[in-house]
């Protein structure tokens, strides 16, 4: 599998959309808030991708100027 989670990111939020593969989505899309707790369930979310694929997924995002920095420090901790 080559697993891969895309983050479209806005102001305050991110929607979220995984695959497992080229062509197979993982479950619907959602959003997350950029708060801690949001965060949090989009950390939980990357386990379940990793989990059901059996490899870490690469995360893309496009650079929006500094929205997607609360994302960023988020995943990099």
């Amino acid at each position: 599998m080559n697993p891969v989670i895309g983050l479209d990111v806005s102001k305050g939020e991110s929607q979220v959309q995984a695959f497992l593969d080229k062509g197979k989505p993982y479950r619907k899309s959602f959003k997350v808030s950029h708060t801690l707790e949001g965060l949090a369930s989009l950390g939980e979310f990357l386990e379940k991708v990793k989990e059901q694929s059996g490899v870490k997924p690469p995360i893309i995002l496009e650079s929006t100027g500094h929205y997607q920095t609360p994302v960023v420090h988020y995943l990099e901790e």
